[in-house]
């Protein structure tokens, strides 16, 4: 069978955590798993446990402390210049490499920042290797992504405790 494309995306808490445990399943089988992170500048603690997996790959774009908004034209630019350059190195070590799933956490928020080159992901989705899962995680896919998506699962916030002031707790949100 061959490899298909999960997106999950939506305004709630769990993108990244879905991703992450498929990454774990897929290990547990034996696949060859890997993982670029964009638009994160803090290393979550289930980073520290992935890292111990022998099939498990990980891989950041940028640490990056500050928000998009925040970031003067040549942050920006090197942003962008940075995560573009990542993307094409896990596109060619993806396929040098045969891995069997490939996790690009928060590539759909990096698209909405303009931080990384859509063509490149576009191209690759419409070209990537035939057996090689694929996930997209972010808040937002558009039109395009929905479409040559297998799987959307949209993940929407109902009710959080960071609107009523309780901050992202290490072990739970990071």
């Amino acid at each position: 069978m061959s490899g298909l494309v999960h997106i999950y995306c939506g305004d709630g808490k769990g993108k990244t955590t879905a991703s992450l445990g498929l990454a774990l399943r897929a290990s547990g089988c034996g696949m060859k798993v890997l993982i670029l992170q964009f638009l994160k500048g803090y290393d979550s603690s289930e980073l520290f446990s992935l890292n111990k997996l022998d099939n498990v790959y990980l891989l950041k774009a940028q640490d990056n402390n500050k928000f998009v908004f925040q970031m003067s034209e040549l942050e920006k630019l090197e942003l962008f210049e940075n995560q573009t350059k990542r993307l094409k190195e896990c596109i060619n070590k993806v396929k040098e490499e045969n891995f069997d799933l490939l996790i690009l956490d928060e590539i759909l928020g990096a698209l909405e920042t303009n931080s990384v080159d859509e063509d490149i992901l576009k191209k690759f989705i419409l070209n990537k290797p035939k057996n090689l899962e694929l996930v997209l995680t972010g808040r937002h896919a558009d039109k395009f992504y929905i479409d040559n998506a297998d799987y959307v699962s949209r993940i929407s916030a109902e009710k959080h405790p960071f609107n009523q002031g309780v901050k992202a707790r290490k072990g739970i949100e990071l």
